[in-house]
């Protein structure tokens, strides 16, 4: 039994240990490619968007997806809409501006630019 409590007592101490120091797999989110290789290089063009070069030469980047335009444009789109529908249920002109302002305010915050 002492020898067993022992063993136990060795494999707890020396198992975490060994473990701390290996790296994490190359696809883990704590990889530290960052730490261990620098940081990114972001350069912007004219018009805002940012770019960097991959390890691969090829060049990607980065830009806003509209989100922000489409809730916004969503909301002025509905009181829009319900502002100009005034016959009776005004449920159909709330749903049709609210779809049109969604719409519209997602390509306007995309902007007219793509990224190559």
């Amino acid at each position: 039994m002492r020898a067993f409590v022992i063993a136990a007592t060795l494999v707890a101490t020396v198992l975490p240990a060994t473990m701390a120091y290996a790296d994490p797999p190359r696809w883990a989110p704590a990889h530290g490619y960052r730490a261990k290789h620098g940081d990114i290089a972001y350069r912007r063009t004219d018009n805002g968007i940012r770019y960097w070069k991959g390890n691969d030469g090829r060049y990607y980047c980065r830009r806003g997806n509209g989100t922000v335009g489409l809730l916004i444009g969503g909301a002025l789109g509905a009181l829009l809409g319900r502002a100009v529908d005034t016959r009776g249920d005004r449920a159909p002109g709330t749903i049709i501006g609210a779809a049109a302002g969604a719409l519209i305010g997602n390509e306007i915050a995309k902007g007219p630019t793509r990224c190559r």
